[in-house]
């Protein structure tokens, strides 16, 4: 009997093939966005880039599965998303993988990062997405401008606890199309939370949520 290999669609149905009859990569491809009912622009997202210039840098398997998954749902339109990632699995650098898929895509243009300590924001400026280099910049009331393209911010900078006033509504509420909040189990998931404004205003972007923490 000649080798035969197994292909597996929905539900119970199953097709045995000879090997010399195994769909070819073309095919398969074909074959899983007509199951997934991907469109061309869906497609466009799912293979935007990787950021793999670092060798030494390379995202792990849990991570690929949390980028893959998240892009997925922002290709099928999803706007409100929560990424669980256990602490020390560097959601940090899984979100820059997202966005910068996103951005080298041309999906979305403009993106916030938003965090509440003054910390994970310098070390993710100095570090994870050092790459975005001058396309990035910091918000804070002495270097305000919308020339960026990806935008990191502490709550307390945009809502005015540091001596500023509603830096955020300089910006108008279309302004991000992406906006990613970190350790989002704090400041903003609270419905009467001070911060809440802030998404509130920006309701028009896809809000990507990520935290350690699943209440």
């Amino acid at each position: 009997m000649s080798p035969v290999f197994l292909l597996k669609l929905e539900g119970d149905v199953k097709i045995f093939l000879p090997l010399n009859k195994f769909p070819s990569p073309e095919k398969l491809r074909a074959m899983y966005k007509s199951g997934r009912n991907i469109t061309d622009k869906q497609q466009q997202i799912i293979d935007a880039p990787y950021f793999l210039e670092n060798p030494e840098k390379l995202p792990r398997y849990y991570q690929i599965n949390a980028i893959n998954k998240t892009v997925e749902a922002i290709a099928n339109r999803r706007k409100r998303i929560l990424l669980v990632m256990a602490t020390s699995t560097y959601k940090t650098f899984t979100a820059f993988q997202i966005i910068w898929r996103l951005w080298k895509a041309h999906i979305k243009k403009r993106i916030l990062f938003l965090a509440d300590r003054k910390n994970l924001i310098s070390q993710t400026f100095t570090n994870d997405f050092a790459p975005f280099k001058e396309s990035m910049t910091w918000v804070k009331k002495s270097n305000f401008d919308t020339a960026h393209e990806i935008y990191l911010a502490l709550y307390q900078g945009l809502s005015g606890e540091e001596d500023t006033e509603s830096l955020f509504q300089k910006f108008s509420p279309q302004f991000f199309d992406l906006i990613i909040v970190d350790e989002c189990h704090r400041g903003s998931a609270k419905a009467d939370s001070e911060w809440r404004k802030i998404l509130e205003y920006f309701s028009a972007a896809t809000q990507l949520g990520m935290t350690a923490i699943q209440k």
